[in-house]
């Protein structure tokens, strides 16, 4: 296995470092969250075409020498992927790769949460758009909430930390909510991350989204007394406020109101080997027929920084919400 370390790091046209690599276990959910996945959704990959642990291993091996630090594991539902550990445990071994983190709805996390976390497994990020039992049915299609909450105790309790609880606001759905939510973040010690709406295929645009960027923010930054963070709360979009004493946090992900493609640091690999530059845009490089070929490390290192080549400056989900026609569970988070 011939490798070598790249100093330079991976650098796109516009100057932006790729240093996180987001990585889908599998595009299958056992949800329907009615922003994600259409109703009647049966176009999924199949497993023949997924890429294995061994595929997955080489792919972030390589990204680690050019200078990938961060690796998220999402779906899809990743922890439907059997034997997900095994995989954790390959990617904590790579030298380089300083953070593992997990995208779940959290709904079997109570029985996988403390073998993730001996694999290697450091932070988890859990869905959670409601606390109202009904509204949860209504957005998942299922009677989720508390299999939802028992993954978040089994979190707490594994010793995964920080716990980021990721709510989809949408207007007239679960917008009442918000306040319920950061109270809840709160008095449990988690952060709560408010994320707009994206126009990703047919049923996120049947959806109404929020402006995130201005009442909203004001409000909670006046009744929690909130100040923007200095501490460094992770390698995403978010822009995080939090309380004076630092006990609690709120980060917000406004790719619509505000988007933040300047400071992208992040391409995604989805479950079949997709290499995709842009959460909203199609710019990709297929690396499943290059690895089932036997492509070696180096070959795969000059591969991927063409492929960084590609990576647009932005997004155009304003401009061109009917562009993209994939859905988000196909995506990889």
């Amino acid at each position: 296995m011939e490798t070598r370390n790249d100093t330079a790091g991976l650098i796109d046209r516009f100057n932006r470092r790729v240093d996180y690599l987001r990585v889908s276990v599998t595009d299958r959910c056992d949800m329907r969250c009615s922003y994600c996945i259409p109703k009647h959704f049966k176009d999924y990959e199949d497993p023949i075409d997924w890429l294995t642990f061994d595929e997955l291993t080489q792919v972030i091996r390589v990204f680690s020498t050019l200078g990938v630090r961060r690796v998220r594991l999402t779906g899809g539902e990743p922890l439907l992927r059997r034997n997900l550990p095994d995989l954790v445990g390959r990617i904590a071994a790579l030298p380089g790769i300083s953070d593992i983190s997990l995208s779940t709805n959290g709904a079997r996390l109570d029985r996988q949460a403390e073998p993730l976390v001996k694999a290697g497994l450091k932070r988890v990020n859990i869905s959670l758009d409601s606390l109202d039992q009904g509204c949860i049915e209504k957005i998942t299609g299922r009677d989720a909430l508390d299999s939802v909450l028992n993954g978040i105790k089994a979190a707490e309790v594994a010793g995964l930390s920080p716990i980021k609880i990721n709510m989809v606001v949408m207007a007239g759905v679960n917008d009442h909510e918000i306040d319920r939510m950061a109270d809840f973040a709160f008095s449990g010690g988690y952060i709560l991350r408010l994320i707009e709406l994206m126009p990703m295929g047919d049923t996120a645009r049947g959806q109404v989204g929020l402006d995130l960027s201005t009442e909203v923010r004001e409000k909670l930054v006046s009744r929690y007394d909130l100040v923007p963070s200095a501490s460094e709360l992770g390698g995403g979009p978010a822009v995080y406020w939090e309380t004076r004493d630092g006990s609690g946090a709120v980060g917000f992900i406004t790719p619509m109101s505000q988007h933040f493609c300047a400071t992208c640091n992040r391409v995604r690999l989805t479950v079949e080997g997709t290499l995709l530059l842009c959460l909203g845009q199609e710019h990709s490089m297929e690396l499943r027929p290059l690895l089932r070929a036997g492509i070696s490390d180096l070959e795969l290192a000059d591969q991927i920084r063409l492929a960084i080549e590609l990576k647009p400056e932005r997004h155009e989900f304003r401009e061109a919400p009917q562009k993209l026609v994939r859905v988000m569970s196909r995506t990889g988070g």
